[in-house]
């Protein structure tokens, strides 16, 4: 792990991030020998993969989702 202060880190920024990037090296910013923030490489996410058929049998359709009859509806509410 490298410590920098963070002067040195404002104005070298994006090289860090680069060297941290590339390297995998994490790096310690600190303020008067105060740790204040560590930069660390993005750990790589595996992709989520989505087992077909998992809510298979959970729902149910009940009539006509587009074209209902609401006559029923509109008589009981007289």
């Amino acid at each position: 792990m490298t410590t920098m202060l963070v002067s040195d880190f404002k104005a070298r920024c994006l090289a860090v991030l680069e060297r941290v990037n590339r390297e995998g090296v994490t790096v310690l910013v600190t303020r008067r020998g105060h740790p204040l923030a560590r930069v660390l490489p993005v750990a790589e996410q595996p992709e989520k993969t989505r087992k077909l058929g998992t809510l298979a049998g959970e729902a149910s359709v009940q009539g006509d989702l587009v074209y209902g009859d609401a006559a029923e509806d509109w008589e009981s509410a007289r």
